[in-house]
């Protein structure tokens, strides 16, 4: 087993905002053994001088979409497994190069990427995944548009593409949630509201019935999972908080109330900033479809506002990016974005324990600690100080290392 000692680190461990300064991580295989501020000397380990940089763990993106190779989603649902894989690998390749070294796929992902993650044949983060999103007829994810009559319908009689299952009722709600975790599923996504990718919906309707969500999230805890929520307007975060949702996706027009809301209940939010501004700044260009154009503009202009309601409420806040296509190169962004309403040690935490939290892999991830998995990055300087040291898609990072194995080195 391979011993490694990153020795004269500036450690922040994910949660307090004291560095501990001077320290040495031992990491043995592929998880922490040791943090301590004493002399760390194993022989025949690996000693990497870190010289005083700052030491964190590798940073979770709670909000991706890997396989999704094109602004207009519909047409990007229909494309071959094959290439699906393909823009996959490049999107889990760059995260990895910019410090992510765990990735939630929150509709899509499935049990073969992962694989091919865990057994190297991609070079990525660690992939945890929703598999098929769920979605009511002519909810978010039923990209049939009106002129649509003829589809194919999978054995239960509902329609699925490689985004979603559309299921209405509750006996099929109840398979399509047991299907997904036969197949592997980390945890249940369902779309409780529209949204803009989509051709039918408002991005401001509630989509299904209280008793299909509250069927969903039984399902999944039953199974030991959890279930997460596309929700863009308040009455749709409100229900599927009620119904027992542990984590709302986007919450764009959450209010205060609402977010205290949230908060009281343990439910967790999880903003997704950047993709707004990209698909403002090149949506247009790169194939957004004019209906989608159109509905985005109903979403502008109050992403900070979600930020500053979800920060005076206490909500846990996690870091989600939402990219999809050309525009996983503004994955890094969403730090810039944030620092315009959030302290940096917010926003680190939300980047890494909180994540962790949310994806109740806490201790596992998003933490620098003791019989941790060895994900981590160093960066030049400190991100307590100044968060842009992670917005230039990896400049900063001299060294990232997941699961004990060093996958850049510039120390």
């Amino acid at each position: 087993m391979s011993m490694i000692i990153l020795k004269n680190a500036t450690v922040f461990d994910g949660r307090s905002a004291e560095l501990l300064e001077g320290a040495s991580v031992v990491i043995e295989g592929e998880r922490i053994r040791e943090v301590t501020t004493g002399t760390a000397k194993l022989p025949n380990a690996q000693v990497i001088n870190v010289g005083g940089r700052t030491l964190m763990p590798g940073l979770i993106d709670a909000h991706a979409h890997p396989h999704i190779s094109s602004l207009n989603v519909g047409d990007a649902t229909q494309f071959r497994p094959t290439y699906f894989a393909h823009h996959a690998a490049r999107v889990l390749k760059f995260a990895l190069a910019c410090g992510f070294t765990t990735i939630r796929d929150t509709g899509g992902g499935d049990v073969g990427l992962a694989m091919a993650v865990d057994e190297g044949l991609i070079e990525g983060p660690r992939l945890f995944y929703a598999g098929r999103v769920l979605s009511q007829t002519g909810g978010h994810a039923d990209m049939r548009d009106h002129r649509h009559v003829e589809h194919e319908l999978c054995a239960c009689r509902a329609h699925s593409d490689s985004l979603g299952v559309i299921v209405d009722g509750i006996d099929k709600v109840r398979w399509a949630v047991r299907e997904e975790i036969r197949k592997g599923a980390h945890h249940i996504k369902i779309m409780g509201s529209g949204g803009v990718s989509s051709p039918t919906d408002p991005v401001d309707v509630c989509q299904f019935a209280m008793e299909e969500i509250r069927v969903v999230v039984e399902e999944a805890e039953w199974a030991k999972k959890y279930v997460a929520a596309h929700c863009h307007p308040i009455a749709a975060i409100r229900r599927c908080v009620e119904a027992g949702v542990r984590s709302i996706e986007h919450a764009t027009f959450i209010d205060l109330p609402t977010a205290k809301f949230l908060t009281e209940r343990g439910a967790y939010a999880v903003p997704t900033m950047t993709i707004m501004y990209a698909l403002k700044a090149e949506g247009a260009k790169l194939g957004l479809p004019k209906r989608s154009q159109e509905k985005l503009e109903e979403t502008l202009g109050v992403g900070l506002q979600c930020l500053e309601n979800l920060h005076k409420a206490g909500a846990p806040m996690g870091f989600g990016c939402d990219l999809i296509g050309p525009l996983y190169t503004w994955q890094c962004h969403e730090f810039n974005v944030r620092a315009e309403v959030l302290k940096p040690i917010d926003i680190l935490r939300s980047a890494t324990s909180v994540n962790a939290e949310i994806m109740q892999r806490s201790g596992e991830i998003g933490c620098l600690a003791p019989d941790a998995y060895a994900d981590l990055i160093v960066v030049n300087g400190n991100p307590l100080i100044d968060i842009g040291l992670l917005a230039e898609n990896g400049r900063h990072l001299p060294l990232i290392m997941k699961g004990g194995r060093i996958f850049k080195n510039e120390l």
